[in-house]
């Protein structure tokens, strides 16, 4: 089997739509990775799924007087439609209110236990009198006793990244009614992440010298300030993963210990799904994989500290439970490139405000790739940053067509007419054309790289670099003049641009897989760049639900520089992306109300 790449996605709550920010954050840079390592021909996995169980589902479930099962079923279809549309290739994305997701956390929930890396201990929880019952974290906010930021959750700041103790939370209030709760006695199951403390703090040293500053500085700078403590892994509910013993009826794994355990079993169930039940330790159990995991800010402790814990705790006896001959410890992660947040126009994204770019409304007027273009340009990789539309549209215009898109189209154009839709015989290359095919050449190890290293604002800005020194070369040839005295000339000048263009096409393809696509078919090649598509079909459930598949077969070997030759038909070409007026810079912002 090839070089396996897990290529793990936060798993997005279904009470809401995807807007930008979370495209931006985790979808769009797994999907630019996976793409490229799928055409390096390594064996890729890309998961997810709906996280069915988060409490903001119970939220809206409250609000709107319905079942968590039907706000996250009505999510689910609605992602699985916008992951078609924008080209995020996941080989799986499900959901995790699935019997397969439910037996794997219950058996890793097992593992722990018999390890001894779960206790039980009677805590404080947060009650309310009004309602006659327990609040999830989720439902009560207050003020973070360590930055002093007011809309803090009781577990988690957003503002400063902590894992908060509840009962320290300064001025609680209930989420549901702005009540004051009060603090109760309830039994629960915790990690003991201190006893994991040491083998956590060595497997992110071993990780420093390449993970992202602000990673290392929420997770290892978190562990040498504060000593790990166990930290509560069930929770007083009755929507979820039941708590596999008897006498915890009531009782639930909460959501940020069953969430990440997604991964695995996603895993797990594409194994199934393909009819090789054993193949999820391609990427789990083999030394060799490299797993990846795309995430925003907010979700750095629970998976450069706590799911490591969890993995460590399993030891090898989770491959024993699954049934292998000679169980193996679990891979840990390999990186976590965790993105900062994108605002809108300086505010920060609300749905509650109505204040954001909506993935599947965006659709509704513009295309993918330009999304895609916009949101790695200005991917949130080390700070946070800003959608503005002003700025969509002068990338748009400026940079994606004016350096990109009218090469293409100019060069093809002009072949096609001139030489009846063939390539052209060149004779013997200059040096200045030789020089400009290494260079492109040389992109696919420049481009690679950063792609490796996810820097992937860098890597699609070399492409356009290089994009940028195929205008330059013809700026000097200038084939268009030059064919009316020298048609062997422009002919060489044409073939070398169609090279680099072709070459280019690849380089592009992680990141505009779309045009690319389309660009591979005017070159009139017979196989796709990519696969076949996405199928959605059943899976097993414990509700109305299915899953989304690519197939990406095509991929393989398909990252490397173009061996274009001259007489070979190719198709006459279309523009590659649609020009947009000044006006819907003033159009977009009235229909925010600004």
């Amino acid at each position: 089997m090839a070089e396996p790449v897990l290529v793990c996605v936060a798993w997005p709550y279904g009470n809401a739509d995807i807007h930008v920010g979370n495209m931006t954050g985790s979808h769009l840079p797994a999907d630019i990775v996976a793409r490229y390592h799928r055409m390096r021909g390594r064996q890729v996995l890309m998961v997810s799924g709906t996280d069915a169980h988060g409490t903001p589902i119970t939220v809206r479930a409250d609000a709107e007087n319905a079942t968590p099962l039907d706000i996250y079923q009505r999510f689910h279809h609605r992602f699985l439609d916008l992951f078609q549309k924008t080209g995020i290739t996941y080989d799986l994305f499900t959901s995790t209110h699935t019997e397969n997701h439910f037996d794997v956390a219950q058996k890793l929930f097992t593992v722990l236990k018999e390890n001894g890396y779960l206790y039980t201990d009677t805590q404080k929880q947060w009650y309310s009198p009004a309602q006659g019952k327990f609040l999830p974290d989720r439902y009560v906010e207050g003020t973070c006793y360590i930055c002093g930021y007011d809309n803090a959750r009781s577990d988690q700041c957003d503002k400063c990244g902590s894992l908060l103790e509840a009962d320290k939370l300064i001025d609680p209030r209930s989420k549901v009614d702005g009540s004051t709760p009060e603090l109760r006695d309830t039994e629960h199951f915790f990690l003991d992440l201190g006893a994991l403390e040491g083998e956590v703090a060595d497997f992110l040293r071993q990780r420093e010298s390449y993970w992202r500053p602000n990673v290392i500085r929420q997770s290892l700078g978190q562990i040498e300030n504060n000593p790990l403590r166990g930290r509560a892994i069930t929770r007083d509910l009755e929507w979820g993963i039941p708590v596999p013993l008897e006498g915890w009826d009531g009782k639930r794994l909460y959501v940020w210990f069953e969430a990440v355990i997604g991964y695995l079993s996603a895993a797990v169930e594409y194994a199934k799904l393909t009819g090789q039940p054993d193949a999820w330790r391609e990427w789990w159990t083999n030394p060799a994989s490299k797993t990846y995991y795309f995430i925003g800010k907010d979700n750095i402790p629970f998976h450069a500290i706590i799911w490591p814990a969890e993995l460590l705790g399993a030891g090898t006896d989770f491959d024993a439970l699954m049934g292998a001959a000679d169980p193996q410890p679990l891979v840990l992660p390999y990186d976590v490139p965790a993105n900062e947040f994108m605002n809108m126009e300086g505010q920060k994204i609300s749905g509650s405000r109505n204040w954001g770019v909506w993935v599947l409304d965006y659709l509704e007027r513009y295309d993918p790739d330009p999304l895609r273009y916009y949101l790695t340009m200005t991917m949130p990789e080390t700070k946070d940053t800003d959608w503005a539309w002003e700025d969509f549209y002068n990338r748009n215009n400026g940079e994606l067509i004016a350096t990109w898109g009218n090469l293409a189209n100019r060069v093809l154009g002009f072949a096609h007419k001139r030489w009846n839709g063939v390539i052209p015989e060149p004779g013997e290359l200059t040096a200045l054309d030789s020089e400009l095919l290494a260079a492109i050449e040389a992109g696919f190890g420049t481009v690679g790289e950063l792609i490796e290293g996810v820097k992937l604002r860098a890597a699609l800005a070399e492409c356009i670099r290089l994009a940028s020194e195929v205008n330059k070369y013809l700026d000097v040839t200038e084939p268009w003049k030059v064919v009316k005295t020298d048609e062997t000339a422009a002919a060489r000048a044409i073939f070398t641009a169609m090279r680099a263009i072709d070459s280019l096409k690849v380089l592009f393809a992680p990141f505009l897989p779309f045009s690319s696509e389309k660009l591979h078919g005017f070159l009139h090649y017979e196989q796709p760049l990519f696969g076949s598509g996405f199928t959605q079909e059943a899976a097993d459930t414990l509700g109305s639900h299915s899953v989304l598949r690519y197939d990406p077969a095509a991929a393989a070997g398909q990252w490397q520089p173009s061996a274009l030759q001259a007489g070979r038909a190719f198709n006459k070409p279309e523009p590659l992306f649609v020009k947009l007026d000044e006006s819907i810079v003033a159009a977009e912002l009235a229909r925010l109300g600004k």
